[in-house]
Formats: C-alpha cells, structure tokens, sequence
C-alpha cells in the first residue's frame, strides 16, 4: 500500500454521533465530521476550538470513525470544510458508500466542485457577523433546490438585511430558507415574530444541541 503523503490527509478536529441540532434533519442521528481551520471570524462563531490544531487523519482513517457509528446521515462541518481541498473527494466517497450527506459551509469559497448528491447547507453572512464582504455570491447560482440558505439573524438590521437579500436574488425560489436568531431566548422571539408579521417563507430554527447540552464539544 501507497503511504500517506501530506497532502492526501484532512485535519480533523472531532468526528463524533449526536442528534442533528438544526436544518429540515434535525433530531436525527448523525455522525458530524469537524474540520479544522476557517478563514472567517465571524462574532457569534461558537466553534472557535476548530480554528487551529486537529489530527491529521487520512480519508481511510475518518471512514472507519464515521462507520462505526452505523447511522444514515453524516454531516461535514468546521471551521470552514471546503478550506482544506480534500474535503471534496471525502464528500464524494461518502455518498459513494451510501450516506445521506449534508456540508456546512460559510459560503465563502466555490462550491461548484462539491458532489451534487450532498446537500449543502450555505451561510449568508450578514451585517452583524462582521464577515459579510466574504459572501461569495457567485454560489448562489449554484444553489440546487435540495439545498438550503442558512441566515444567522443578530438584530433588526441583520433581519431588514436578510430580506433584501430574499427578494434581490429570489432565494425563495432557489432553495429552502433558514432563519436562526443567535443564541438568546429575547432574539428568538424577536425573530419569530418578525417572521409571523411579515409573512416571510422561510424556516425559523432554534439550535436543539444547545439546549440538550449547552453546545459541549464532541455533542
């Protein structure tokens, strides 16, 4: 067998089994892959420990992890996965071995290179995050209808932002829409009465890992 060169690896932050905590998935048991490293440093990140350090593991390595939890979905996250370019052929040997795959990705970097059997869950980055000049765009024209549009909303501004952004590219046309307030009870009433009065279509969502288990690593 071949050795593993440098550049064949992934840095793995965590791969570990839980209740999905968002997206139209949530509730089930899924295996989450964590990469390290993200290029943004958005204000309300609660993944910071995924900024630096992980092991590197080669794709036969996290394989092994990811199947010995024998669940249907897995969920590829960061940090930022598509920062590291072997998170595409993980992506795709996953889904070759029969997985229900979902990305979290900050929509930053392309997308078009990603398997088109996973479900990609996309970030807009808006006002409040302090990230939002690194919204690539581009990707939304890449957007399939099985994806979804993730929205993390802070304030009012965030959410008057959002909805611009809903009529000026026609998201609700382009995929499944979502609407997170930032961890907080006030901001989550906020937001679902703003959505109730405007009438928008888009799903609110509450972070349930967060509740369960006050966002521990590794859960």
């Amino acid at each position: 067998m071949a050795p593993k060169t440098e550049e064949s690896l992934l840095r793995i932050t965590e791969i570990f089994y839980s209740l999905q905590g968002e997206t139209r998935t949530v509730g089930l048991p899924t295996v989450f892959i964590r990469l390290t490293g993200c290029p943004l440093r958005c204000g309300y990140c609660d993944t910071e420990y995924a900024f630096t350090g992980g092991e590197r593991l080669s794709l036969e390595s996290i394989l092994e992890s990811t199947d010995k939890y024998k669940a249907h979905y897995v969920t590829v996250t960061g940090g930022e996965p598509l920062a590291q370019k072997n998170c595409l052929p993980l992506l795709t040997t996953l889904c070759d071995k029969g997985y229900d795959v979902s990305l979290e990705t900050s929509g930053s970097i392309d997308i078009a290179d990603v398997d088109p059997r996973v479900i990609i869950v996309m970030d807009l980055k808006t006002p409040a995050s302090g990230e939002e000049s690194k919204n690539r765009y581009e990707n939304l024209a890449l957007i399939k209808k099985t994806d979804q549009l993730k929205f993390v909303i802070c304030d009012r501004n965030d959410y008057e932002w959002s909805k611009q952004q809903l009529e000026k590219y026609q998201l609700t046309e382009k995929a499944e829409i979502l609407f997170s307030p930032v961890h907080g009870e006030k901001m989550a009433r906020q937001l679902a009465d703003w959505i109730l009065e405007d009438n928008l279509s888009v799903r609110f969502q509450l972070q349930l890992h967060k509740y369960l288990w006050n966002d521990e690593p590794g859960r």
